[in-house]
């Protein structure tokens, strides 16, 4: 694939996303975990913990900005924008696929996005598809070098590929591909759906090849088969799209499911994540971190000042949720009860 069908595939993702295409038939099932108020809580809300630890590093709320992509330049302007969010709030931040500058096309990502944020976790990314098409442990060096990231997240979509005109859809191979990665490489590998959520049997199995964490990213958010079937120019391709509109595990089940079959792995919880409330949800649930991606790509397009007030409401919510639930940490959210 040229450069050039590259970068207008990206733009044409974004565009559909920012025009609120591509949502999932299905919610991400957190409107069916509802907590048990406490009307006296002994607490201070601004003395209520929400730091969580991350690949080493100390966050000052469990959030991480998702991956996010688009062409050259509108990813390069985003990616600044998160980083500079990223490094303002003490959060952690996760860069779109790196597949173009790996090619040699420009990526839209900036050399210098670790000096913007140089406290903040950074993880680079590549799809798992990629593994058994020349992309090894040399390659996944290079990426992590290329943005001074702390890990490489590795994700999957299946889906998105079988309905992407130009997908690569031939997955034989790609698991074992995998598991030599994770084996070989230094660096923490991540592994993360892209919208269709990870059921418990293969969480199990990419923790038992020693992956540092996973993210669930379920149904209820952005459905990339569907994104795929917008961008389609074949009717065929369109109609084969739509079938898959609910298709997938929704978030809050998923994230349930995966911790109680991984109770070590470090867990994130995105897709359909729409506010503080959600998180705390997602927490409570099992998830040590909350990633948002779509929720925040409007505010990403236009500052890193918009970025920032975006997630200080949701770092708000959630710590209203604690408040509310007497929770004076994320250890005690995680014990709050349930209606």
């Amino acid at each position: 694939m040229t450069d050039d069908a590259i970068r207008d595939r990206k733009d044409q993702h974004l565009d559909v996303v920012l025009s609120g295409g591509g949502r999932h038939a299905r919610d991400a099932g957190f409107d069916a975990v509802r907590f048990v108020h406490e009307a006296l809580p002994d607490l201070d809300p601004a003395k209520i913990d929400l730091g969580a630890d991350f690949l080493g590093r100390r966050l000052k709320a469990p959030l991480l900005i998702s991956s996010m992509t688009g062409g050259p330049a509108r990813a390069e302007a985003i990616n600044a924008h998160l980083a500079e969010a990223a490094q303002a709030l003490g959060i952690a931040m996760a860069v779109g696929s790196q597949r173009a500058a790996l090619e040699g096309g420009a990526s839209g990502l900036d050399p210098s996005l670790r000096r913007r944020a140089p406290d903040a976790p950074i993880l680079a990314n590549i799809g798992a598809a990629q593994l058994t098409r020349g992309f090894g442990v040399d390659e996944a060096r290079r990426v992590i070098e290329m943005i001074g990231a702390d890990a490489l997240i590795v994700h999957l979509n299946p889906l998105q590929e079988a309905c992407q005109p130009e997908g690569d859809r031939d997955w034989w191979g790609v698991g074992a591909a995998l598991e030599a990665l994770v084996r070989r490489l230094e660096a923490p590998v991540v592994v993360k759906e892209t919208g269709a959520g990870l059921s418990a049997a293969t969480a199990r199995r990419l923790a038992d090849m020693g992956v540092a964490a996973l993210d669930v990213a379920g149904a209820g958010g952005a459905n990339w088969g569907l994104i795929e079937g917008e961008r389609a120019t074949d009717p065929a391709d369109k109609a084969h799209a739509l079938a898959f509109a609910d298709w997938g595990i929704p978030t809050a089940e998923a994230i349930a499911k995966v911790r109680a079959a991984c109770p070590d792995i470090v867990l994130i919880g995105s897709g359909g994540v729409r506010d503080g409330v959600d998180a705390a949800r997602a927490i409570r649930l099992g998830a040590d971190l909350v990633g948002q991606a779509a929720g925040v790509l409007k505010a990403a397009t236009v500052s890193t000042e918009a970025v920032v007030e975006h997630f200080q409401v949701v770092i708000r919510q959630l710590r209203t949720a604690c408040f509310c639930t007497g929770s004076a940490s994320l250890q005690d959210l995680r014990r709050a009860p349930l209606q």
